[in-house]
């Protein structure tokens, strides 16, 4: 009944609540043996086979068409409830399988995001690590290059300052030369 009710998405206990039944019917266990874990239906109010899509019957007139005098196979004393117990076990088991095979699918999947995930973080810190390393090197270089402006500065101020007096003595030394 949990497999059941798992498979069908319900929340609540159907079969509590007169919704759902156990049945014990052999060609009803069969066809859910041959397709564990897979929901079946058949055309509202027919006999026919069980298939994953139901039809629609086939008379929907509503009108009753005798067929005659129904035959009724008498029940094999004892043999159905042992091919009911041993049915309901083999689909037990089969859905039981199939839950393995899905939570192992399930944890492949998360697997393999886990390993994009790691994947996609390593590439962000490499990217993170050479745009770190550039900025450290541009630093380093517009460092240098206003350390160098900086020397040039001084070097060109001292000699403005060095000019500055050469010339005063030069053309003190010029006056003198003229007076």
């Amino acid at each position: 009944m949990k497999a059941a009710l798992e498979a069908w998405g319900s929340n609540s206990n159907l079969f509590h609540q007169g919704v759902a039944k156990e049945v014990d019917d052999p060609e009803v266990v069969a066809a859910t043996m041959s397709k564990a874990g897979v929901i079946l239906r058949r055309p509202v109010g027919s006999n026919g086979p069980f298939t994953e899509h139901a039809g629609l019957p086939a008379d929907l007139s509503g009108d009753k068409v005798d067929d005659g005098p129904k035959k009724h196979r008498a029940p094999k004393k004892g043999t159905s409830r042992k091919v009911d117990d041993e049915a309901a076990r083999q689909a037990a088991l089969a859905f039981e399988k199939a839950q393995r095979q899905r939570e192992k699918e399930q944890r492949k999947e998360e697997a393999a995001r886990a390993k994009e995930r790691e994947r996609r973080e390593q590439a962000i810190a490499k990217a993170q690590a050479a745009l770190d390393k550039a900025k450290r090197e541009h630093d380093t270089r517009a460092s240098t290059i206003e350390a160098k402006r900086a020397a040039f500065e001084k070097r060109s101020e001292a000699e403005e300052a060095r000019w500055e007096k050469q010339k005063e003595k030069l053309e003190s030394a010029l006056r003198r030369a003229r007076d």
